[in-house]
């Protein structure tokens, strides 16, 4: 597991990194989005890496929002659910920041995931590219 930022990241990293994500995100689940959009590349953003061997095998994204850290991009490669590894990423992520809350925009169905993490609800549902999310904090 490493945590690094964009410009840590070696090309292949990147590139595995970000194809992770157009499989499980646009194919897998069959939401075309903008999936860069050019936040990967800000200052404050890290990248949590979880790797088996050479491969990269789940990622999440840190944003610094200002007032609130973010955490997004959460995946996990098909081959490697089931045991345990979205909670290392997700431990991860949360582990990597402090002094500010921690928000998210959470795939409804996945809001009791989230919630073993100190997550709460914190507003209304509502559609993003055509998919349910609630908005979630976790206070700091």
């Amino acid at each position: 597991m490493k945590i690094q930022s964009f410009d840590e990241l070696s090309p292949r990293t990147a590139y595995a990194l970000w194809q992770l994500r157009q499989d499980v995100f646009v194919v897998e689940q069959d939401c075309p989005y903008l999936d860069l959009d050019g936040r990967d590349l800000e200052p404050g953003t890290r990248h949590v890496v979880l790797s088996d061997s050479d491969r990269v095998v789940g990622t999440a994204r840190i944003l610094d929002d200002g007032d609130a850290w973010r955490i997004g991009r959460v995946v996990l490669a098909p081959s490697h659910r089931g045991h345990g590894l979205a909670d290392v990423i997700m431990k991860a992520a949360v582990d990597a920041v402090s002094g500010r809350d921690i928000v998210l925009s959470a795939q409804s169905p996945l809001a009791g995931w989230y919630a073993k993490f100190g997550f709460e609800a914190d507003g209304d549902e509502f559609l993003e590219d055509g998919i349910p999310h609630t908005p979630m904090r976790r206070r700091a």
